[in-house]
């Protein structure tokens, strides 16, 4: 059960701190969001290289984007549903339209926010700016891997959009083992009867739907997809050759994500039954972000029947 605790947020601002600590070029700007966002030992230890907006979201961003003007490398943190909503444009003609090196990180991302209701879930995001050109779009699964993201954009250049939940969940790498490579997926388990694809939240889910299939006789592939623009292709493909069955799954709607990405690849390149897991086309009830996945079915028993189901009507479309 997620619980609150040291999560994604946390360890992203803890990097983004050590990164800024030896570069003063680094700037932080927030939207009153330095509790939600975790920035405030960032804001006391580097008050020179930090900038509060106040609950301006659109004025954060262009802010940051007079920074970047200026030879800063700019990260603007605050609520995911507000900078995927409320700073769209901004987002696109002042940061990526310009090219300048700002990082529009959004917090609290996909159901986090899950008991305020549909105003504050942010589940189109990755669709809305995985179609702005000129930005990256990065989701990461797990609090280590978050803070490998903050160190990677800390030392690299252009825009680039980031999601991460709120709460502290379960690893997906082992202690340790956590890594991340911009535009790189990562096989965390093998398998030939099916890949699931996946990133962010909703991965640690996966992963444990894969075990359970496991228990059954169906081998499942899970591969993590922090980097959704650029997608690592090839890692893809390969996937898709290896399994002759794709499943995406994502704490996001189930249409544009990183499932929509997958199938324009796959229906592109190399056709491959497939099934998107996500969130359906509508508003959610109120509630925990564990109690809206298992609602939606998109828990691990959800996820593992979904599959078990998916490869079960491919067996009776391939029966003579």
């Amino acid at each position: 059960m997620s619980a609150p605790g040291f999560g994604s947020r946390q360890a992203f601002a803890r990097g983004l701190l050590d990164e800024a600590r030896a570069n003063p070029s680094i700037y932080v700007v927030t939207s009153d969001a330095r509790g939600s966002a975790s920035l405030g030992e960032f804001a006391r230890a580097l008050p020179r290289q930090f900038v509060e907006a106040g609950i301006a979201e659109q004025d954060a961003v262009g802010i940051g984007a007079g920074l970047a003007r200026s030879g800063k490398r700019v990260f603007v943190v605050g609520p995911a549903c507000f900078y995927s909503a409320r700073c769209v444009e901004q987002v696109k003609n002042d940061v990526a339209y310009a090219g300048l090196d700002v990082k529009i990180v959004g917090v609290s991302g996909g159901v986090s926010y899950g008991a305020l209701g549909g105003t504050h879930h942010s589940l189109n995001d990755v669709a809305l700016y995985r179609t702005v050109p000129n930005l990256s779009v990065i989701v990461p699964s797990d609090s280590a891997q978050a803070e490998l993201v903050a160190r990677h954009l800390s030392r690299s250049s252009g825009p680039a959009y980031v999601r991460m939940g709120r709460f502290q969940i379960p690893d997906s790498y082992a202690p340790g083992e956590a890594s991340f490579a911009f535009g790189k997926a990562g096989l965390l388990r093998d398998g030939t009867d099916c890949a699931i694809l996946s990133c962010g939240e909703a991965l640690h889910r996966a992963l444990s739907a894969a075990a359970e299939l496991s228990s059954r006789g169906v081998s499942c592939a899970v591969l993590d997809l922090p980097t959704i623009k650029p997608l690592d292709e090839e890692a893809v493909l390969r996937a898709a050759r290896l399994c002759g069955a794709v499943v995406t799954v994502e704490e996001h709607y189930a249409r544009g994500g990183l499932g929509g990405a997958v199938a324009e690849l796959l229906a592109e390149r190399l056709p491959t039954p497939m099934r998107i897991l996500g969130f359906p086309d509508s508003y959610l009830p109120s509630g925990s972000s564990d109690e809206l996945f298992s609602h939606c079915g998109l828990d691990a028993e959800g996820i593992a029947k979904s599959v078990a189901a998916f490869l079960a009507s491919l067996d009776k479309a391939g029966a003579p």
